[in-house]
């Protein structure tokens, strides 16, 4: 007889973790259930996988919600959602087709017309456009704020907007893309708990991103729910798109049952991708980070550059870094660098890489650079890009799996260039 009495950590689950091999003629590794439908033993028991699937009832003690329909339900896309809710220790998760369908599932689900959001800035732009640009279509007010205000700060903030009582959601992105900018997770769930009442929670939501599942848990910290573009680290290959949320229950019965009326679940084949991502997503990220680590010190003080945004180059002693040493258990693998100059230094700087490749996204195997004023962030305010530090000179780089001697030696290279340029000029 086995003993299954160890508690095994989430990296060795990975393995097999919600999937049972002699249901699938004895596979090591779960099939791809290309299906769209699934058949009932009975009409009473499609009864019953509807009246939960749709939120008519709760489900019984120890009552598996069945399979239905894709769209609703996959054995490809529960066993990838089992497995998530392992690394962030919650209750459950859900899949979607994109990041941008989780966060904007979310944002539909828990606000409503005449309610107020308070969201960190800068944000992914897509997310900032969706809360600029699309929530007010709705009547939702947002007030933007940043990592250099404080509780006090905030509190003066959400009062001046009038609608304090209408407060519905804090929404963080921490490290914030492009700019490594932490937020406090536990000050903001405290700010949301003061405006609560017995009719109403303030939600708060964390993009989680930048730190993948590995580095950083944000419901041990005050997050009602954990948001990922699960594309970046999680997929890590960049051969797919996907997205995730995470949360109690309570919290994800409600999405769920948007995201099934919405129908912007995974497809099982992408959901297979990602299963697969899973298993190595602990050796991908630890080395990502030495990589980062390396790449951060040897040009913190490089004379092509101005400054170096990466955590672990954050000023002992000060409150961003006291932020990163609560919420963080690594500095990550995203680097923003200011190179000296402008636009056209920038770019130039991008256009001589070799190895790093110029290319939005970030968190997969292979380096990635490119130039947020102009291209993830191109839709942003250009007043608000400069408040929140995202100037024509910001270069973001996603550090992936390669030597890290030769990521060290194209990045040399390409500053070189931009030193001829300016001896040329």
């Amino acid at each position: 007889m086995k003993n299954n009495s160890h508690n095994y950590s989430p990296e060795s689950l990975m393995m097999s973790y919600g999937y049972k091999p002699e249901l699938s003629e004895g596979a090591i590794k779960p099939p791809i259930f290309q299906t769209s439908t699934f058949v009932f033993k009975t009409a009473e028991e499609g009864k019953a996988f509807f009246e939960v699937a749709y939120g008519l009832r709760s489900k019984g003690e120890n009552e598996e919600q069945g399979l239905i329909y894709s769209r609703i339900n996959n054995p490809n896309l529960e066993i990838l959602e089992n497995r998530l809710c392992l690394w962030d220790r919650s209750d459950d998760c859900a899949v979607f087709e994109s990041g941008m369908s989780a966060i904007s599932t979310v944002l539909m689900e828990f606000l409503k017309p005449g309610d107020l959001l308070v969201y960190s800035s800068p944000v992914y732009g897509g997310t900032d456009h969706f809360i600029n640009h699309l929530l007010p279509r709705i009547g939702v007010e947002s007030v933007g704020i940043r990592a250099d205000h404080n509780k006090k700060d905030i509190i003066e903030m959400i009062e001046a907007t009038g609608k304090a009582d209408k407060l519905a959601m804090i929404y963080l992105e921490t490290p914030a893309n492009p700019t490594n900018a932490v937020m406090d997770i536990s000050m903001c769930r405290e700010i949301g708990d003061m405006y609560k009442t017995e009719e109403k929670e303030v939600i708060l939501a964390v993009d989680n991103t930048y730190m993948g599942p590995i580095w950083c848990h944000p419901m041990e910290h005050g997050a009602h729910l954990v948001i990922y573009s699960a594309t970046k680290y999680i997929g890590g290959h960049s051969d797919l798109i996907a997205g995730a949320v995470l949360g109690k229950q309570e919290h994800m019965n409600r999405v769920k049952i948007l995201r099934t009326f919405l129908g912007n679940m995974a497809s099982p084949n992408t959901c297979w991708l990602l299963t697969r991502s899973l298993e190595t997503l602990k050796i991908r990220m630890d080395q990502q980070m030495q990589n980062a680590k390396a790449v951060a010190q040897k040009f913190r003080d490089h004379d092509m550059i101005t400054k170096v945004h990466y955590l672990d180059l954050l000023e002992p002693n000060s409150r961003s870094y006291d932020i990163y040493k609560r919420q963080y258990s690594s500095p990550g693998a995203m680097i923003s660098i200011e190179i000296k100059g402008g636009e056209a230094e920038a770019f130039k700087f991008l256009n001589a890489l070799n190895l790093f490749k110029l290319a939005v996204s970030l968190g997969g195997t292979e380096s990635l650079a490119q130039h947020p004023c102009s291209m993830t962030h191109a839709g942003v305010d250009p007043i608000a890009k400069i408040q929140m530090g995202i100037t024509e000179n910001l270069v973001r780089l996603s550090i992936g799996i390669e030597n890290e001697s030769d990521l060290i030696w194209d990045i040399e290279q390409a500053l070189e260039s931009i030193k001829n340029m300016s001896v040329r000029m």
